[in-house]
């Protein structure tokens, strides 16, 4: 992972009223978009105040290229099921409608933003602006050092059903993260500002004050001698020891 300007990554985002980010995942033929690997699967959800809105954006691509085999063992898709599914060039201007100029949170961000970008390479579109780059991974790296934070391990750590997550697919994935993302992020609390709203009525006590009288307790003659012979048979006790009472010379 690089650092610099790219590297919004380990920060994330404030909760603020009204702040829209959006978490998006992708699925490819492979893991390296300059050995033309391509992009098959974009997903994304909208999130505002770190909490889903329920609006998705979410496509399957025709990758122009065979899917090798061991892709496919992954995420499930097949050269036949992708063949006749839109290119990239004709869902771009949806995609960045989507996105709009908002922050993009992506586990393991590099990844998505680098194949992203050689797509946007092949129809020369300039590229996604790295500052907008919002690494969940790298949250989770300072957040739980040494630990596994892959999306299934956070999941199992925040307490999360993943069990439909038999395969990888972006669209499930997305929705994941936005939960792990919130949980990373602090969990419920930016929902709390609500409750800090909510006005609890004061209740009004009328009529005059009433001085309260205290009423001691006052131990009758067999009580205390009952608990004189009760104290006989402690040994030593802490009361009875410095600096309670004074040291004997």
């Amino acid at each position: 992972m690089s650092s610099g300007p790219e590297t919004r990554n380990a920060v994330g985002l404030n909760a603020q009223a009204g702040l829209r980010c959006v978490v998006l995942d992708t699925e490819t033929t492979g893991l390296d978009p300059a050995t033309g690997d391509r992009v098959i699967e974009i997903a994304a959800i909208e999130l505002v105040n770190l909490m889903p809105t329920g609006k998705t954006f979410h496509v399957l691509l025709d990758p122009e290229r065979e899917v090798p085999e061991e892709s496919t063992r992954v995420h499930g898709f097949t050269t036949e099921m992708l063949r006749g599914k839109p290119k990239f060039a004709d869902v771009l201007e949806d995609l960045l409608g989507f996105l709009a100029q908002d922050p993009i949170v992506a586990h393991n961000a590099p990844f998505d933003f680098g194949f992203l970008d050689a797509e946007l390479a092949r129809i020369g579109h300039p590229p996604l602006d790295r500052a907008r780059m919002v690494d969940s991974l790298a949250l989770a790296k300072k957040r739980f050092p040494g630990l596994p934070n892959s999306l299934d391990a956070l999941c199992r750590r925040f307490g999360i059903d993943n069990s439909m997550r038999t395969s990888h697919n972006a669209l499930l994935d997305v929705k994941l993260l936005a939960q792990v993302y919130l949980e990373l992020m602090g969990g419920r609390q930016p929902g709390l500002h609500l409750a800090a709203s909510v006005m609890v009525p004061a209740i009004a006590m009328d009529g005059p004050r009433r001085e309260r009288v205290s009423r001691p307790i006052v131990p009758t003659a067999e009580e205390l001698a009952v608990h004189a012979e009760f104290l006989k048979k402690l040994k030593d006790p802490l009361w009875l020891q410095p600096p309670f009472v004074e040291a004997a010379e």
